[in-house]
């Protein structure tokens, strides 16, 4: 048994995935955040250079591109461009896999 845990890896921890929202400028820096302190500040700046890549390459091919909307199993990415820059919403989905919905009297 000991030749097995030879090839196990630990397990890393499992991220928790929050709701917030982040704005980017032209270059994909962060510019304001409503995540909280403990999601990781890498993964906001991967998101957000994929994002304002995407907008980016999609004004380059000339196609009107102004919302970019992604779903995963766990998270919803929703995307907006900004004259350049972008803001992005993330949306954690709950435990059914669907992602909850506002009523107007939550608002």
């Amino acid at each position: 048994m000991g030749l097995l845990s030879f090839f196990s890896k630990p397990a890393r921890p499992l991220l928790q995935l929050h709701s917030g929202s982040f704005s980017l400028d032209r270059g994909g820096r962060v510019l304001a955040t409503t995540l909280p302190s403990s999601f990781p500040s890498a993964l906001i700046a991967e998101i957000g250079l994929c994002v304002v890549d995407t907008f980016r390459e999609a004004q380059t091919a000339q196609l009107p591109l102004d919302e970019l909307v992604v779903h995963y199993p766990g998270l919803s990415i929703t995307a907006r461009e900004l004259r350049g820059g972008a803001l992005v919403f993330l949306t954690a989905s709950n435990s059914s896999g669907t992602i909850p919905k506002l009523k107007t009297s939550d608002l």
